[in-house]
């Protein structure tokens, strides 16, 4: 006989109060579930871009001024293409060279500056074939030399520069009397009263011509004057610079693209901090982050990041400075040698060299600062304050021992200790200059070449003796 087997006997959840029937959830909602930070996310930039609209605070969310980005770099590889992992939010394209660092980009303008084709900042091209009647004076150096933050082209050291030279030629032409005369007499009280007149300068078409390139060092200049700035045939160099060199390590030759060391030796860190940047980016782009740090967290750039074209790290500046006295008498070493090669081939060519220590904010007396600067010197602390004039009384020192070494090829021109009051600030951080500073660093240099026998006019009997 088939024994068939038993139906299930189905528990009923009715009878044992303690069994509860499982609860199921669709698919629906957990779907609603995973998705729903991303929707917040979503309501929360449309809220953001809303109230921005509203408020018409466009200008205050987006981060850097015009001229803040403007002038920070954005650094291109040799073939044109952007250096994945780096910051790109700059407009003043340069690209990295082997034998300089790295170069401007020629034929750029910005609504602040303008790069000629040559890769200088000038409106008009700089031919290799030198007129005639030109007298070309280039400007070496960095971000100071290149006239950081300054509104146009007009504003830099090197215009103003050129304008005052010009105008002296103007001068000489309608009061010529007022200057030496092109033949001295014998008679030897009328040669002592010539000789308090100051010199003319040949009457020449004099360009100035701004080759400085924010962030460089004095190997930069090196290389550039050997390999750029000789083929156009100089008449005269003026270097400004000396800051960038003391916060360079030794380690280091001369300024280059940031952490591409790095990125070369580990493919695999380059490729995470790619992807960790591009991420940063697109985060920071958008009006959700933007609002909420400029009306929660307020963010201002750092001096180091105003100071320091191409800062290595986020840190203060005094950390750049060199740790003992070792460190800092190898950075020096390093911009005299450098500064010793570009002279010795200048002297080659019969190029005089202008040597000037850049200025720098605690090179003038705290009492002569106006409240402005007073406060940017305050944000550099006190172990800044205490370390920078001694580095810079090094560098100093390193200036008047070439000018001694080279007393016929070089003059050295200080530009630290300034102790002049003035009515409007001089500093924008803590070596960038405003418009009026740089009118009064163009003025001096305006007397140190005029003083230079290369551009003086040598009247006849001149070194007659008595």
């Amino acid at each position: 006989m088939i024994k068939l087997p038993l139906p299930r006997r189905r528990l009923s959840y009715t009878r044992a109060p303690y069994y509860k029937k499982p609860k199921r959830y669709g698919k629906v909602p957990l779907l609603l579930l995973a998705v729903s930070p991303v929707i917040l996310i979503i309501g929360l930039e449309v809220v953001a871009r809303i109230y921005v609209g509203i408020t018409g605070k466009a200008n205050e969310i987006s981060g850097d001024s015009p001229i803040e980005k403007a002038y920070r770099l954005k650094f291109l590889t040799e073939m044109q293409q952007p250096i994945e992992g780096l910051s790109d939010n700059g407009n003043l394209v340069v690209t990295r060279n082997p034998s300089f660092g790295y170069k401007l980009v020629e034929n750029q303008k910005s609504d602040f500056w303008q790069i000629n084709e040559q890769g200088f900042r000038e409106q008009e091209p700089l031919p290799l074939a030198k007129p005639k009647n030109e007298f070309r004076i280039f400007i070496l150096g960095g971000s100071t030399a290149f006239g950081q933050g300054t509104q146009k082209n007009e504003e830099t050291i090197s215009h103003k520069l050129e304008l005052r030279l010009q105008q002296r030629v103007a001068q000489q032409t309608r009061t010529p009397e007022k200057y030496r005369p092109d033949v001295f007499p014998f008679f030897v009280p009328t040669r002592q009263k010539l000789m308090k007149l100051p010199a003319k300068i040949h009457p020449k078409k004099y360009r100035v011509i701004n080759a400085a390139i924010p962030g460089y060092t004095s190997g930069n200049s090196l290389a550039q004057f050997a390999l750029q700035i000789f083929p156009y045939q100089p008449d005269m160099i003026v270097i400004i610079d000396g800051y960038a060199d003391l916060m360079l390590p030794s380690s280091q030759a001369k300024a280059d693209v940031p952490k591409v060391d790095e990125f070369l030796q580990d493919a695999s860190a380059h490729y995470r901090t790619y992807l960790n940047q591009s991420f940063k980016h697109w985060l920071d782009k958008t009006y959700l982050v933007k609002t909420l740090d400029q009306l929660v967290f307020k963010p201002q750039p750092t001096l180091a990041q105003n100071s320091l074209i191409i800062p290595a790290q986020a840190k203060s500046l005094d950390q750049y400075l060199p740790a003992d006295e070792k460190e800092l008498s190898l950075r020096i070493k390093r911009y005299q040698e450098n500064h010793k090669q570009l002279i010795r081939l200048a002297a080659a060519a019969r190029i005089p060299v202008i040597i000037a220590t850049q200025p720098e904010i605690t090179g003038r007396p705290a009492d002569k600062l106006l409240p402005q600067e007073a406060m940017i010197r305050n944000r550099l602390g006190n172990k800044y304050v205490e370390k920078m004039p001694q580095a810079y009384n090094k560098l100093i020192q390193a200036n008047q021992q070439l000018a001694k070494t080279f007393p016929k090829n070089i003059a050295s021109v200080n530009l630290y200790n300034l102790n002049q009051s003035f009515k409007e600030p001089m500093f924008s951080d803590s070596i960038h200059l405003t418009e009026s500073a740089n009118t009064f660093i163009a003025e001096k240099l305006y007397y140190t070449i005029t003083s230079s026998e290369k551009i003086q006019i040598i009247p006849q009997n001149f070194y007659l003796k008595d």
